[in-house]
Formats: C-alpha cells, sequence, structure tokens
C-alpha cells in the first residue's frame, strides 16, 4: 500500500506547552481516518503540520513523499482541505469564489460548474457568498477542497452546520473519493458519524496517541461488553428470566424487553445456546460498544491501544 502520510516522532511544543508529544502514523491510500480527542488534543495542530502551515519541534513529517512544509507546488496542488469554519469574501458568488481557486491550482475553469453540482450549491452559484447559509458556505468549502480531486484530503469538523440529509451527502463524497485511492483524514466531535465512515480511528490525548486501529480492533482491546436485548411478547419477561436462570445481572427494559451485558466470550456462548434450544424471545438485538465507549474507555487512563 502507497503511504500517502508518514509521521514520524512527532512533537510540537509552544513554549512550554506539549501540543504533540512522540506522535507516530501512517496513512495509506483509500483509507479514511478519524482524528478522536476532547478542545486542546492536538488534532488541529497535526493537521496544520500536514498542511505545512507549522514545522514539528521535532520528528518528521511527509505528505506525499515530501515534507509539506517545503511548499513543493505539486503536492499542494494533490491536496484538499476544509477548515472548521470557512470564511470566504462575502461580496463574491459562489462561482466566481471557486474560479478563483480553481486558478490557484492551476486546473480548469470548466471543473466549477461539476464542483458546484457535486456539493448541491448549483442553484445558489450566482448568489453572493454573503447571503449563503452556514450550511451552505460550509458546502462551498468542501468544493474548495475537491478541486483537482486531491490525493490527500483533510477535514476539520466538516460537518459543521450541516443538516441530516447533507451530512449522508457530505459522507457520500467521502465514500467515493475514498473508493476512488484518495486519503481522508478528518477531525471531528460528531463521533456517531465516524463509525460506518472511518475505517480507522485514532484518538488524541493532552498530544499523545492513545489508540490507533478499526471500530473492531478497538473493541477488541477494550474488551466493553455488547449489550445483548432480547424481546417476547406479553407476559414472555418472566419466560426469558426463567430460561438465562435469573441471573441477577438482567435488567429488565419494560415489559417486552430485559438486556444484560456480555463479555465478547459470554456472546459466542448466548448465541450458541439461543441456537441451540426453544429460545423463549421473539426478537434479539446485539449492541456492540460505540465510539462514544470506546473514547471514554482510553481516556479514562486504561492501557492504550
Amino acid at each position: 500500500m502507497i503511504r500517502n502520510v508518514q509521521l514520524n516522532s512527532v512533537a510540537k511544543h509552544f513554549g512550554r506547552v506539549k501540543a504533540l508529544d512522540d506522535v507516530s502514523f501512517e496513512v495509506g491510500e483509500g483509507e479514511t481516518v478519524a482524528l478522536v480527542g476532547h478542545n486542546g488534543a492536538g488534532k488541529t495542530t497535526l493537521i496544520k503540520l500536514m498542511l505545512g502551515l507549522s514545522r514539528p519541534t521535532s520528528g518528521s513529517v511527509a505528505v506525499l513523499g515530501q515534507d509539506p512544509s517545503a511548499g513543493n507546488p505539486a503536492v499542494r496542488r494533490r491536496l484538499g482541505y476544509l477548515p472548521e469554519n470557512v470564511s470566504f469574501n462575502p461580496v463574491l458568488t459562489g462561482r466566481e469564489m471557486l474560479r478563483f481557486y480553481v486558478g490557484l491550482k492551476s486546473e480548469s475553469r470548466r471543473s466549477v460548474d461539476g464542483l458546484l453540482d457535486r456539493v448541491g450549491l448549483t442553484h445558489a452559484a450566482d448568489r453572493r457568498i454573503g447571503t449563503y447559509s452556514k450550511g451552505m458556505r460550509q458546502r462551498l468549502g468542501l468544493a474548495q477542497a475537491l478541486i483537482g480531486t486531491p490525493r490527500v484530503l483533510l477535514l476539520d469538523e466538516p460537518t459543521t452546520g450541516l443538516d441530516p440529509e447533507l451530512r449522508q451527502q457530505f459522507y457520500r463524497i467521502v465514500r467515493e473519493m475514498r473508493d476512488a485511492g484518495t486519503t481522508i483524514i478528518l477531525s471531528s466531535h460528531a463521533l456517531n458519524e465516524l463509525e460506518g465512515n472511518a475505517t480507522r480511528v485514532i484518538i488524541l490525548n493532552e498530544g499523545k496517541k492513545i489508540a490507533d486501529g478499526s471500530l473492531e480492533e478497538l473493541r477488541r482491546i477494550a474488551r466493553l461488553p455488547t449489550v445483548i436485548r432480547m424481546r417476547a411478547a406479553d407476559g414472555g419477561v418472566q419466560r426469558i428470566r426463567d430460561w438465562m436462570g435469573n441471573r441477577p445481572d438482567l435488567r429488565q427494559v419494560n415489559g417486552h424487553t430485559i438486556e444484560l451485558d456480555a463479555s465478547p466470550e459470554g456472546k459466542v456462548a448466548f448465541l450458541r445456546r439461543a441456537a441451540g434450544a426453544e429460545a423463549p424471545f421473539d426478537d434479539v438485538d446485539m449492541v456492540p460498544p460505540g465510539l462514544d465507549e470506546l473514547y471514554a474507555h482510553f481516556l479514562g487512563g486504561r492501557p492504550s491501544a
């Protein structure tokens, strides 16, 4: 796999403040990596280093095989960036703004209409940006980031200001870019959005990398319980209790539903028993720990991944 982004023992200090401390990772083609952490964890500092806007105090950063701070024009043309708070000249129209950025990247003006269509702004292309809503400005920022089909796409809180439908549209574009081989690194506090959209998660805390892996890998390391939720018709809850041996860890949710927490081994044992016996429930759900729970687990001082 081609490694489009490589960080080796990166540290970044601002006086006595260690914004980043010995951070290393690589990201290859076709990966979508989520940077997760609280405010001040070092996410935006990492993005600035990858953009070449800042140099590390120690360690090395390579994007598309080059030091991004060297300002190689060929590398910059293959790099896309969407900041958390986009800011454009309010007197320009959306079309005029994109034409300006297309010119900076030496791309064809003919690509502008396609970009506007891709982010759903064709209807507002000739309106002044000062009349745009926050969500519209965010979509225009995404169009700017997509100029030239970047090989590396850096997104900082990209869905800020987008309604649920537009968030789905945004992640559809992200998946298309990933499937075409683009390396995507996004920073977000919306952890529920990242499940199913990020192939890998890097958790930062106080400038250190404390976890790195796919959701399944993080679940195996964390060993948090899976919630088994069983539902039965009227009067069936007691039958479930009897079938489970009236375990003290059973929790009754309502008159039809009962649940318990199960370790990975306990989940497998339950499934084997449910498949080989007259199970007294009409439906069962397995709810694995989500990214919110994994994030809280790794920030709680437990062993890191």
